[in-house]
């Protein structure tokens, strides 16, 4: 392989700023920070604003359209029975 052309390939320990959820992957993230984990090692640090532990999707707490009081019907009257399109 040449030298230089190739990104920094490392683990990097991303943190989820909302529950400072962590984990570790590997990664070409560019980093300021470091962090120092428990069992030792010290990693590039990137912060997230959201994570699977905190997204609405995947904790079950994200809202159906379906279930918002009636304002998909509503807007279904006001716009689903329009003029016909002209022929």
């Amino acid at each position: 392989m040449k030298d230089g052309i190739h990104p920094n390939y490392r683990e990097v320990c991303f943190v989820d700023l909302s529950n400072n959820f962590q984990f570790v992957t590997r990664s070409c993230a560019n980093t300021k920070e470091m962090i120092k984990l428990e069992d030792g090692r010290e990693l590039p640090l990137f912060k997230l604003d959201t994570s699977s532990e905190s997204h609405p999707f995947y904790t079950g707490t994200q809202k159906s359209v379906d279930n918002m009081g009636g304002r998909v019907e509503r807007f279904r009257n006001r716009y689903g029975k329009g003029t016909p399109a002209a022929k």
